[in-house]
Formats: structure tokens, C-alpha cells, sequence
């Protein structure tokens, strides 16, 4: 047995659906009491880019408007975890009203370290928005093919 729920009228639903911006405008877009071109970072996690060469591999962040201090780095495992929690507190007073700010924003993204890493040579450096992180590749001898010795 199903049930079927009967309109009793195009007109209102296709109204309403023409009408309806919350599809195509995001709900900020409208609100008066905040800046549409500011950007939220709070539940974000930024974007990672990561390259290999012969002796490394770098894992590059886009963490930009934080500060070193913000940024907490550690390995466990075979895992190697980068986090950052910041705090915001801004007051505006003027002669009419005073306006009072709290943000608070952070991330944690997780990557597991190929064998072949240093865990103890890692190295971070937050420059310009950016958190590299260098991770040196162990030296690895290059193992030769069996060869056959010829019996004289």
C-alpha cells in the first residue's frame, strides 16, 4: 500500500519553487547583518598539494591568516597530523554603540607517511599563507638483479 499525496493546485508549488532563492543564493547572500564578500574558514579544511622528487616529498597547506603559533604538527603511528585552532576576539566602539566579534576557527587533516620517510628530519615552515612541510625520503640502495655466474 503507498501513499499519495495529491496537489491541489500547480500555481502555488510552482510559485513557490520559482520564488524559492535558498536553491540558487546561499542564505548569507541576503543577510543584512553580515559582509556577503567575507569568507568563513571556520569548518573548512584547506587544500593540499603534494609533490615528490628524488630526496622529498612536500605537502604544501593554504592556511592563509594564521600565524606559526597557530599550527600544531606531530606524528604518531605512521601518521603524521596537522592541526591549528585560533581564537579571535575584535571590539569596535564608537559613540553610539560598541560592536564585540568572537570567532573561532579550526582544522585537522591527517596524512599517512610512506615508508620511505624520515619521521625525524620532517621539517614545517609557515611562510606567506603557506604550511610546507618536507618530509626527506630514507636513501634506498638500489638492489641489482640476480645474475647467473658462469661455471669454468
Amino acid at each position: 500500500m503507498s501513499i499519495v499525496k495529491r496537489r491541489e493546485s500547480l500555481m502555488p508549488t510552482w510559485a513557490s519553487d520559482l520564488l524559492d532563492t535558498s536553491r540558487f543564493f546561499s542564505p548569507r547572500l541576503f543577510d543584512l547583518g553580515t559582509d556577503p564578500f567575507s569568507i568563513d574558514f571556520s569548518s573548512r579544511v584547506p587544500s593540499a598539494n603534494i609533490n615528490e622528487t628524488e630526496k622529498e616529498y612536500r605537502i604544501e597547506l593554504a592556511v592563509p591568516g594564521m600565524e606559526k603559533d597557530d599550527f600544531k604538527v606531530a606524528i604518531d603511528n605512521g601518521v603524521l597530523y596537522v592541526s591549528s585552532e585560533k581564537e579571535e576576539d575584535r571590539e569596535e566602539a564608537e559613540k553610539n554603540y560598541t560592536r564585540r566579534e568572537y570567532s573561532f576557527s579550526e582544522f585537522r587533516r591527517s596524512f599517512s607517511l610512506p615508508e620511505n620517510c624520515l619521521e625525524d628530519k620532517i621539517k614545517a615552515k609557515y611562510e606567506n599563507g603557506i604550511l610546507n612541510l618536507i618530509l626527506p625520503k630514507k636513501e634506498v640502495s638500489i638492489i641489482k638483479p640476480a645474475s647467473e655466474i658462469p661455471v669454468l
